[in-house]
């Protein structure tokens, strides 16, 4: 289980893999070193490309797991591993749009439209159950996370897109 580049969906083969929805992660086939090894290469990967998460299958496993690093309420970064994440419950009638872009669509931005509020049940990276609730930022970028952990990105559900040259 060794995290690879970053895939890019100009490459069509990576491109079908970013879509293919993850499998559930089952801790009894990873030594805990493994784990601890790929969460800390993909924390790597995510900061030197400047992002604040990072699904396994961005980096080329098909396990159901990411890693995200946000501000939390008073500008202390707050990392998170969650394994087999579903979002539980979430704000119907609270939404926001907000500008996005991807490690994996890069140069590409657009306003994506989501839940304000959130509970995100998963594991740790020992295995024990989790729930969060999160707001703002770390909402959305849970939601974010959870798509691309479905195979979906969010160039899918942005109203408009543009590209930036960099």
């Amino acid at each position: 289980m060794k995290p690879k580049i970053i895939l890019l969906i100009k490459h069509k083969k990576e491109e079908q893999f970013l879509r293919t929805r993850t499998v559930p992660f089952d801790f009894s086939k990873f030594e805990k070193k493994t784990i601890e090894e790929t969460v800390k290469k993909m924390r790597e990967i995510m900061k030197k490309a400047n992002g604040i998460g990072l699904s396994a299958n961005q980096v080329g496993i098909p396990y159901r797991f990411f890693v995200a690093q946000v501000p939390d309420t008073q500008g202390k970064q707050k990392f998170y591993a969650i394994f087999n994440p579903e979002i539980t419950k979430v704000s119907k009638d609270e939404v926001e749009t907000v500008e996005e872009g991807c490690l994996s669509v890069p140069d590409t931005y657009g306003l994506v439209e989501r839940a304000y509020r959130l509970i995100l049940g998963g594991q740790d990276k020992r295995g024990k159950k989790i729930k969060i609730k999160a707001w703002g930022l770390l909402a959305r970028v849970f939601q974010h996370e959870v798509d691309h952990l479905d195979g979906k990105l969010f160039i899918d559900k942005a109203k408009e897109t543009h590209v930036i040259e960099s």
